[in-house]
């Protein structure tokens, strides 16, 4: 069961191709605490906006994943949706079990961050690309594929753990 007390979901695209390679179904969710200046979503700040992801909107959402056969993948957005990592490991496993493509999610910390801190580290399992780092305006650079400045990294995270398994 999703714990919906913290994870609040603020809109949902059925298809598009801005937010990750093919055609996604993206989900954006409430709260960041990095609040970048330049942000092109501060709207998406606050935690408490949106509408809480309960069990009945995940189900309803993993139901328009299934009803649609030409989805390449699932983008995870926000704000930052590690900001509930408890939250969103439980959202990333449902996710994956039950559709079975890849996941790919935006960040604003590091993978560095991530991987060294437990709690944050609970999604990783379960996102198959992650782009990690706070956008920096000073940085800002439009032609990045998927990105906003050029401290964001397109990370493979299979690619990452296999290569990890062969050490």
């Amino acid at each position: 069961m999703l714990c919906s007390s913290e994870m609040h979901l603020l809109n949902r695209y059925g298809e598009t191709i801005t937010d990750g390679p093919g055609l996604r179904y993206s989900i954006y969710l409430a709260g960041c605490p990095h609040r970048c200046p330049g942000c092109h979503n501060p709207q998406s700040w606050d935690p408490a906006g949106g509408i809480p992801l309960d069990e009945l909107v995940l189900e309803g959402i993993i139901e328009e994943i299934l009803d649609n056969p030409l989805l390449d993948g699932i983008t995870i957005s926000g704000g930052d949706p590690f900001m509930f990592p408890d939250e969103l490991a439980v959202l990333t496993k449902r996710l994956k079990e039950e559709t079975g493509l890849p996941i790919l999610c935006y960040t604003g910390y590091t993978i560095e961050q991530i991987e060294t801190n437990p709690t944050l580290s609970k999604p990783l399992p379960y996102i198959d690309l992650l782009i990690d780092g706070p956008f920096v305006m000073a940085l800002k650079k439009p032609d990045l594929l998927f990105r906003g400045s050029s401290n964001q990294r397109l990370i493979d995270l299979n690619e990452r753990r296999n290569s990890a398994l062969l050490r």
